[in-house]
């Protein structure tokens, strides 16, 4: 099974987690990704060229399913407005045993915070707007999946 969606509707974690453990496996791992609501922020608007990130997403599934044995993948990722406590992102992964999974999951969630090709720009409560720039952290968790 592999799932990707990018869309700007919420998802209901429920069913995908349902979906995962209906393939048979041993181990189902997930994040959900939520809107942080720290200081004034009162909106995150997310941007995106749709045809590369199908792309780049797909390929990065691609490469987690040739390096773990997973019966599933499944990845949700929003786009538009969304306020604090809105969910963003889910990954969820399933495999026979829960290291593949775990591993598989903290990947796909570490490149989509580092590489997926979306914009990030916060609202704030006086007006003011300002564009998320790259975190080093990120980048060296993704990197060191290249390691």
């Amino acid at each position: 099974m592999k799932r990707i969606a990018i869309q700007a509707e919420d998802f209901d974690v429920a069913a995908e987690l349902t979906a995962l453990e209906a393939l048979g496996g041993g181990g189902v791992a997930s994040f959900t990704g939520i809107v942080r609501g720290e200081g004034s922020l009162i909106a995150l608007e997310l941007e995106h060229y749709p045809a590369m990130t199908a792309a780049q997403v797909d390929r990065i599934v691609d490469e987690a399913l040739a390096r773990w044995p997973l019966l599933g993948v499944s990845i949700i990722h929003r786009f538009g407005r969304l306020e604090p406590g809105a969910r963003i992102v889910f990954v969820g992964t399933a495999s026979r045993h829960r290291t593949a999974a775990l591993e598989s999951c903290a990947f796909l969630i570490d490149w989509l915070k580092s590489d997926a090709p979306f914009w990030k720009k916060e609202h704030f409560a006086d007006g003011a707007t300002a564009w998320v720039a790259a975190r080093a952290e990120d980048e060296a968790k993704a990197k060191g999946w290249t390691a």
